[in-house]
């Protein structure tokens, strides 16, 4: 009687070890990348840090963790997504020295970049190129679309495509949108978190307000051809309300470990898109394997072991798939 089970629990005993081992493997594999920057209390980027002035942890555990040499001159993707429905044609002028300030990106001539524009739709204007003339002559002629700002579906969109670029190249999304998000139908907000988590995107946000932009135009008498030249009264109220919602492209950038930045002047547009070039090429390329790579959402925190050597950005949270 012995011996007739001796044989099936072998088989259990081999099966057993055969499921750990490819648990292992799989879990080998799973490599997630964190870039990260750190700013200096004046927001220049803090360089010259080690692997253990860093800690990463995964859903509350730490893990171990490793910091690669990145090239000083990285390939990069980047899409360039503007808002150009509602009253986005309120900061066209604000903008104009955006495609100046991307030149020094093409420059280094290891940059793709295609350009995007949305309202309530999808409006691919230059797909990639490492051409900027192209890039930077449609920059410059920005036209407003309709009523709709669906930022989560044009953030999906540009993401996936940007997924699809070569592999080893920084991949960038430089999103220029008001706050919040007006008519997206086709992503939902666990749709855009899965594609950062899974690309390992960066998305910077420069944002504006047009309630704000409103009574700011007003007061310098910018913009009397406009039907409501005369101050919006309901904007301080636009203004509370907004505030008590979810700011859709800041949370997009704070999931992707970008920076975000509210303009309201074309001076201070270009100081955001000056740093923005600044920081390109400034993070610290960090990695680690998940002790527990369970499929679905990671929390995760990267923190400075010594907070007094600066403030950190990184992404706050990557998706892991299933095991097939």
């Amino acid at each position: 009687m012995a011996a007739r089970f001796l044989l099936p629990l072998t088989l259990i005993l081999i099966l057993q070890m055969s499921t750990a081992q490819e648990t292992t493997l799989r879990t080998q594999s799973n490599l997630v990348l964190v870039p990260a920057l750190v700013k200096d209390t004046r927001g220049h980027a803090v360089y010259g840090l080690a692997a253990n002035d860093f800690v990463i942890e995964d859903d509350g555990v730490a893990q171990s963790l490793q910091l690669d040499e990145a090239a000083e001159a990285e390939s990069v993707s980047l899409v360039i997504l503007v808002q150009c429905g509602r009253k986005s044609y309120r900061e066209f002028a604000r903008m104009k020295g955006l495609s100046s300030m991307l030149s020094p990106l093409f420059d280094q001539g290891q940059t793709s970049a295609a350009l995007v524009e949305f309202d309530s739709g999808i409006h691919v204007v230059q797909e990639f190129t490492e051409d900027p003339i192209p890039v930077i002559s449609k920059l410059k002629i920005l036209e407003a679309g309709d009523d709709g700002a669906a930022i989560m579906d044009a953030v999906k969109y540009s993401v996936n495509r940007l997924n699809q670029q070569p592999p080893g190249r920084l991949r960038v999304l430089l999103l220029i949108s008001e706050m919040r998000d007006h008519g997206s139908h086709i992503a939902k907000l666990d749709d855009v978190v899965t594609a950062i988590g899974e690309g390992n995107t960066v998305v910077y946000s420069l944002a504006f307000s047009p309630a704000l932009s409103n009574i700011l135009d007003t007061e310098r008498g910018s913009n009397k051809d406009e039907m409501n030249a005369a101050p919006d009264l309901l904007a301080p109220l636009a203004l509370a309300r907004q505030a008590l919602r979810k700011n859709t492209s800041k949370t997009i950038a704070s999931m992707s470990g970008g920076e975000y930045q509210l303009f309201d002047t074309r001076k201070s547009f270009e100081s955001y898109m000056n740093s923005f070039t600044n920081h390109l090429h400034s993070r610290y390329l960090l990695s680690f394997q998940p002790q527990d790579p369970h499929p679905g959402l990671h929390r995760l925190r990267v923190r400075l072991k010594s907070p007094q050597q600066g403030e950190i950005l990184a992404r706050s949270s990557y998706w892991a798939q299933s095991a097939p």
